[in-house]
Formats: C-alpha cells, structure tokens, sequence
C-alpha cells in the first residue's frame, strides 16, 4: 500500500524513522513531516506567510519532504501536492509521550491523523508512553499489524485512530483495549521569571497528570500496561448538550432568526 508517515517531533525525529525502516520493506512510504518540532500545536494551519518545503536526503538516498509549517500543513500538501496520487494510510508518529484525555486536543500528533480523515484517507497517531530514552522498536513493529488492522475495520468516513502504547519489553504488555477518550488532564501551573532586562515572563511548569477511573478511558487502560487504540472523530458536538439546548429559550436575535416573535 501506499503509506504516508508524518508526526510533529519533525522529519529527523527516530521515532519516524522507525516507523519508515518498518514498514518500507512490505509498502511504499512517502514522508511529509514538518522541517523541525511542532508539538502541541494542536491542528494549526499556516494563512498568512509562504510554506517551504525542502527534500531531504539520507546517507545520500531521497528520505522526504520537510515542511515549514504545521503537521496538519504536511497533511494537506503531501496529499494536494506532493504526492502523485493520495495514500491509503497516513500513520502520524511515533510520538515521545502519551497522547490521552484532553492532551489530544493540544496535540500534533493527533493532529495529523485528524486531517488525513477530514480527507477521506485512513489514518492513525502513534504515541509510545515514555518522555526520555525512548525505543521504538515494538512500536514500531505493532504498526504493521496496525495498518493491517486499520484496512480490514473499513473505519468509518472522518474517523482516525488515536494508539498509545506502552513503553515495556511486549511481554509485559497486558493486551490490547479499544478505549474512549478520557477527560483525564493536566494540571498546570506557570513560573513567573525576570530576564536580565526586567522584563517579566513566564514558564509552564510544574505539569501533574489529573487522572480519571472510568476504565474504559485511554488514561486508565494505558496505566494497565495496555495498547489504547480510540477511535476519534472531529466533529466536536456535544450531543447531549444540543439537544437540550434546543429546549431553552433562546436570546431574542435568535429567537426572530427562527422565525419567532416576543
């Protein structure tokens, strides 16, 4: 098949490059990846300046594109622009560091797979659940049967798959959970510093992972020594609440912008 790898660590990232010695053997990648990192730009595109993209080249051999702009902004080009004819597959990843509960939102990673179902095209973000001294070899590996399994769940039309797997020897791995996205976040705090100006500024620090005990949530399966993989689509309704929105009354423009008077 024809495979498209992009992330949001940037086009000289390992984990990247994991995924591409993995899957080079049995399909045909494309790498679109932007030129440095981007994370937690969330599904930011680029409007007001021009968007570069490079070739880049390994131990002499054409490697990719490097994109000056956003994960979603290599997305959209590789599959307009760059590439021949679309993917089958988009896999976004393999990024350091879960992606689960709200942490999606901010995500690149996540990003990337998002747009490529916004185009119709089957894709999927992979995190492994580590920040420092990563291997992505399982990871790696697991995409295999990840692509596998993407093209036999015929996924519905918008729908990416969000994949966090743990960082263990595979033995240790518990099993495989299809998960929903939790409400599981982050709870911040900033660091106010001078510089050598007296100017004030300001360092987000201090991070502590609020978790949720739903065990159906990404967060709690993840904590379990599972594979997560959520099924994730962006429209963001929430259903419930539109529903009984429409039983209030409504503010009086938009109550004559359906037709009623006071």
């Amino acid at each position: 098949m024809r495979i498209l790898l992009t992330n949001d660590d940037g086009i000289h990232a390992p984990g990247l490059f994991a995924l591409y010695e993995a899957l080079k053997q049995d399909h045909q990648v494309h790498i679109v990846a932007p030129e440095s990192e981007m994370s937690a730009v969330g599904h930011a595109i680029t409007l007001t300046s021009p968007i570069v993209v490079q070739e880049v080249h390994r131990d002499g051999l054409f490697f990719g594109h490097a994109v000056k702009g956003t994960p979603a902004d290599c997305v959209k080009l590789a599959v307009k622009e760059l590439l021949d004819s679309p993917p089958d597959v988009i896999l976004s990843g393999i990024n350091v560091g879960a992606n689960v509960g709200v942490n999606i939102l901010y995500s690149g990673t996540v990003s990337a797979a998002t747009e490529g179902a916004f185009l119709g095209i089957r894709s999927a973000a992979i995190s492994l659940a580590v920040m420092e001294n990563p291997d992505f070899r399982f990871a790696a590996q697991f995409s295999r049967d990840l692509v596998r399994f993407m093209v036999e769940a015929d996924l519905r039309d918008g729908t990416a798959l969000n994949v966090n797997i743990p960082a263990l020897p595979p033995e240790k791995i518990s099993g495989i959970s299809i998960t929903r996205q939790g409400t599981s976040r982050f709870e911040e705090r900033f660091e106010r510093r001078t510089d050598p100006r007296g100017r004030v500024y300001y360092w987000l620090t201090g991070e502590k992972f609020i978790e949720t005990g739903n065990p159906e949530n990404d967060s709690v399966a993840l904590g379990l020594n599972r594979i997560t993989i959520t099924p994730i689509h962006y429209d963001l309704t929430c259903e419930r609440e539109l529903v009984r929105l429409k039983t209030m009354d409504l503010p009086p423009l938009a109550l004559v912008s359906r037709g009623k008077t006071r």
